[in-house]
């Protein structure tokens, strides 16, 4: 009996044992499993630093087309991912700035939009020969367009601007009856090359009409000075020093155009000085030019068309300010 009961005894304590040993593992097993639950929270709320900029490689392709608005023609096509719009946009930028700019005033191998204007020009047979109007492509505006379609893609129109001539063709013929200004100079009819410059330019800028607003332009009106273009070699100033070239004698026809025009209301855009005094006009009163490089520009601000007339003698110029009758007696 004693037997049969330590028996009972010990299996009884067995039992326990197991029992409580499951328990411990149960709770292990639990703690472990919290644990990694925990670590997986960890992570989850790990980010990104903020100096680590997040890329999207799979970014939409699209292009965006630059039109012209007269013609519709596409003159430019751009790619923002290719120029780096998302990866540099200040880069992005200026490469939109250079775009603009080299539309609008054009590259070596082409030229761009923007046109000053020609003025119209009344010929020997009173017919009236119609210049073009002032084009400009604001490039600010240009840009601004660009960037903004740059995130999707799309169409953009130039922004061109065209500023007509500003009077009444119908009245040209008027503009020829009053002179309200004049001015001459004086030339040696013996130096053949200057005398023959002086005369063609005069003939180049005579019967211009310049409309209320309009800006004329010496260099624009006269052109290219060249064999070409019929000018031929005389002395003009270079660096303060007397040298051959074709053209030279121009700066008379311009300078003498400039005291003229400076009798009346003009706003000036461009002007400028030779590098050493001459003697056909006094000291400062002078508008030298060189063609692409120095020009004489003034904008008429009197309120009023006139017309330009120059004439030469066998040594003089002369150039006059000319408008119609109801536009010089508003004036007194």
């Amino acid at each position: 009996m004693r037997t049969i009961f330590i028996f009972i005894f010990i299996m009884v304590m067995l039992l326990v044992g197991c029992s409580d040993v499951s328990v411990i593992e149960e709770q292990v097993q639990e703690d472990s499993s919290k644990l990694e639950n925990q670590e997986g929270l960890y992570e989850e709320e790990v980010e990104t630093p903020p100096d680590e900029p997040i890329i999207d490689e799979e970014k939409p392709s699209f292009i965006i087309n630059v039109i012209d608005p007269n013609t519709e023609e596409i003159i430019a096509s751009l790619s923002p991912i290719d120029l780096g719009f998302y990866t540099d946009y200040s880069s992005y930028q200026r490469e939109i700035e250079e775009l603009a700019k080299e539309i609008a005033r054009g590259t070596e191998s082409g030229e761009g939009y923007d046109q000053r204007m020609v003025l119209d020009k009344v010929h020997e047979n009173e017919e009236l020969v119609a210049g073009h109007p002032m084009i400009l492509l604001k490039e600010s505006e240009l840009v601004d367009k660009i960037l903004s379609v740059s995130p999707e893609g799309g169409d953009v129109e130039l922004p061109l601007y065209i500023t007509e001539t500003g009077y009444d063709r119908n009245e040209y013929v008027s503009l020829d009856d009053v002179v309200i200004a004049s001015y001459t100079t004086y030339f040696n009819a013996s130096d053949v090359g200057r005398t023959h410059n002086i005369n063609q330019s005069s003939e180049a800028i005579s019967h211009v009409i310049v409309g209320m607003g309009d800006y004329f332009s010496f260099n624009t009106t006269v052109g290219p000075r060249t064999k070409e273009t019929g000018y031929q070699e005389a002395l003009e100033i270079v660096n303060g020093e007397f040298v051959l070239g074709i053209g030279g004698g121009i700066c008379q026809t311009s300078s003498t155009l400039f005291n003229a025009v400076d009798q009346i209301k003009v706003s000036y855009a461009e002007r400028h000085h030779h590098s050493r005094e001459i003697g056909y006009v006094p000291k400062g009163r002078d508008a030298t030019v060189s063609y692409g490089t120095l020009d004489f520009r003034f904008q008429n601000t009197t309120g009023f068309p006139f017309m330009i007339t120059s004439s030469t003698t066998d040594n003089s110029i002369t150039v006059e300010i000319r408008t119609s009758e109801k536009y010089a007696n508003s004036q007194n």
